[in-house]
């Protein structure tokens, strides 16, 4: 048993780790954001909450999260931000990595889309103004979101929670458990969007606005990454 777990754990060791791969161009990572959006269109009664991304403070989403390893794994995938502004419309996106670790009796490799939606200005503030980074679970509260369009905030007890987590599965959105995984800006991605990518970006904004409205909302004014270049008007 114990020469089986060591060759285990060779063999996790040899694996690459999703969160250490290099992130894809910005306008893939776009392009993927705004197809996920439009996953989520196409099923409106089985999906995230419209009021919940009406009222978010900012949503972030991660197309194709690996899940990776055997009995050691990790998980790790490059997505966007977005951010409500005081306007009540939506930033412009900030390329962001997840990864993570876990433990357990686990083999392949499995790919799934994730969608976070930022219930309160404290834990973006902790992702941008505070250590560059979010630690979900213990910088911030998270849960697995409800779905459906009748799906109320104020009848569920585990909504209290800052951040609500959302996986793509089967063709259906579903809540999913997200403790432990890390949100930081990808430096290396972040910087003046060029025309193709600034077209993606207003796209990807319209949609976004569509699934959940422009709604108001006093949070933050659009993120600027450390490091990262103010983007050209």
């Amino acid at each position: 048993m114990t020469r089986y777990l060591l060759g285990c754990l060779v063999l996790a060791a040899a694996l690459p780790s999703p969160a250490s791969a290099l992130p894809p161009h910005p306008a893939r990572t776009l392009e993927h954001a705004t197809e996920v959006l439009d996953d989520l269109a196409a099923i409106p009664l089985k999906g995230i909450p419209p009021a919940l991304l009406a009222d978010a403070h900012g949503v972030a989403i991660i197309p194709r999260v690996v899940k990776a390893g055997f009995v050691l794994g990790g998980r790790g995938g490059h997505g966007v931000v977005l951010v409500r502004g005081k306007d009540g419309t939506w930033s412009d996106p900030v390329f962001v990595n997840l990864g993570g670790a876990s433990v357990g009796f686990q083999a392949g490799v499995e790919s799934t889309e994730v969608v976070l939606v930022f219930r309160s200005a404290k834990s973006l503030e902790r992702l941008f103004e505070g250590k560059g980074k979010i630690t979900l679970g213990a910088d911030a509260g998270v849960a697995a979101g409800p779905v459906g369009r009748q799906a109320m905030a104020a009848t569920d007890a585990k909504l209290e929670a800052e951040i609500l987590s959302y996986s793509r599965s089967r063709g259906l959105f579903a809540g999913v458990s997200l403790d432990g995984a890390v949100v930081r800006p990808e430096p290396k991605a972040n910087g003046p969007l060029g025309p193709a990518e600034r077209k993606l970006a207003d796209a990807l904004k319209a949609k976004l606005t569509e699934l959940g409205g422009a709604k108001a909302a006093p949070v933050l004014e659009p993120p600027v990454p450390p490091g990262a270049m103010p983007v050209r008007p």
